[in-house]
Order: C-alpha cells, then structure tokens, then sequence
C-alpha cells in the first residue's frame, strides 16, 4: 500500500504552496495531499478575497480538523508541515496520529523560551492590535519578505509573495504567545511520548520568524524521549525555504531522512 503524506502549511500560505512537494513524493511512490486549514477555501484569490472563513481558527480547531483527515486514511500518515503547520505536526505525531513527521522551521511549542527580536518583529502586523486575534490578517509584501524572503532576492520574494500568500488567522499567534503562562495551553506537545514515531527538525539559519535559537530550543524539549528526534540546518535559508528556488534541497533532504527511517 502507498504510504500517506500530509503536507500542513503555516500562517500566511495557501495549501497549493506545496504542489511541487506533491509532485516530488508522489514520483517516489508516496500518496501525499496537502488539505488547507479549517475555512481555507480552495484558491490564493478566494482566501484573499474571503479573510473571514480564515478567522478565528485557533491551535486546537487545526489539530483536529488534520485528526479527522487522518482517521479517515487506511494507515497513519507521514506527516511534513512548515511553520504552524510544524508544530500542528508535532502536535499530531505526539497523539499517535503519524508515522512520522517533519517540521520544519516549526513555531515555537509550549516551554520553549527563546523569543529572539527577529521573531517579535516578523509577528508584528498580528500582535500590534489585541483585536486580530479574532481577524484574519494580510502582510504587505515588505512584511513578507522580512518574515520569510530575507535570504533571497527581494525581486524572488515579491514573487513568491503575488503567488502564494493569503490572510492568516490571528489566534494561533497569539495562543503560541501566551504558552508558557497558560498550563492548558494549546501549544503544548506530548515531547516526552515514548512511542511516537521518529521526528526530524528542520531550521533555517537566517529565519526571522522562526530562528534557529527557537528550533534548537525545541530539540531540548525533547530530551526526555528515546524516539528518534534529529535536527537539520540549512545555514543560507530563511522562512521561505519550503516555496522558494532552494525548495527541493529542503525536499530531498527530508525525504533521504525519511528513508532512513525505512518509510
């Protein structure tokens, strides 16, 4: 049987962000989709147009909407997401509910600490007023490449940002934000599941949003556990690795770990 592949985005991209992911592990063998989170419609110009289907959709909402997918697949998914959709991943594998999973340059988990200036900044447009985090929230193109297109041409990075880049809903942000003052926070991982399946962190070494110190960071939180945990870091990359011109380093690499693993 073709062994499943979930792709989950972060904030601020579109699901069909992943189509050249798609179209590489479906070539070797794997089943892959990549759904959209909970109100995402199915287009970049519907999501733009639409920012209030995007609304209010918290940590927890996301989480469950990709458990219901992955109850209604033959077998447990590998599952690769970038961002929040890192931590949505890490989320999940600590449920059980994947094989294994990628993350990469994942938002950060509850107790991790690091909060580096880059990161605060990146974040702005949404914490600068208490109200996005019941909104939807666009970046402008210099936000964009600030936040994810500062380690390749800014002409790139417009680019990208035309194609790819829809409103994000505030609340995840703000419930990461709130983590580790909130014992129930939904941003908490089951890090020290004994059983789960192998977990590979990926970090780019001139991410803004999520920079190394917070990946490395959650490596730590993982100490407690004796399933795999490995880290990979691709020092020139920053947050848009997964979508730009160097995506299929990002790619081969996941897939030759994945491999490794016997999946």
């Amino acid at each position: 049987m073709t062994t499943p592949v979930i792709f989950i985005h972060g904030l601020w991209l579109h699901a069909t962000s992943w189509e050249p992911w798609i179209e590489m592990f479906r070539a070797e063998g794997y089943a892959p989709i990549a759904p959209g989170w909970p109100g995402d419609p199915d287009t970049v110009a519907e999501a733009r147009e639409t920012p209030e289907s995007i609304a209010d959709h918290g940590i927890d909402d996301v989480v469950e909407h990709f458990a219901k997918i992955i109850r209604g697949l033959d077998e447990a998914p590998i599952l690769i997401g970038h961002s929040f959709g890192g931590m949505i991943a890490q989320k999940l594998l600590g449920q059980d509910l994947g094989r294994a999973a990628v993350a990469i340059d994942a938002a950060q988990i509850k107790g991790v600490l690091p909060l580096p200036l880059s990161a605060l900044r990146a974040t702005l447009p949404v914490f600068k007023n208490p109200a996005n985090k019941h909104r939807a929230v666009s970046l402008t193109a210099e936000q964009f490449r600030f936040a994810f297109g500062n380690a390749i041409p800014a002409e790139e990075s417009d680019a990208l940002f035309e194609k790819w880049t829809i409103p994000a809903p505030g609340k995840p942000l703000f419930e990461a934000a709130a983590a580790n003052f909130d014992p129930h926070s939904p941003a908490k991982v089951d890090t020290d599941n004994q059983s789960r399946g192998p977990l590979l962190l990926m970090t780019g070494g001139k991410d803004h949003t999520v920079p190394e110190a917070v990946t490395r960071a959650t490596l730590k939180q993982y100490r407690h556990s004796e399933a795999v945990t490995d880290i990979t870091e691709f020092p020139d990359k920053g947050h848009s690795l997964t979508i730009d011109s160097g995506w299929r380093e990002v790619a081969d690499t996941a897939l030759t770990w994945l491999r490794r693993q016997g999946l």
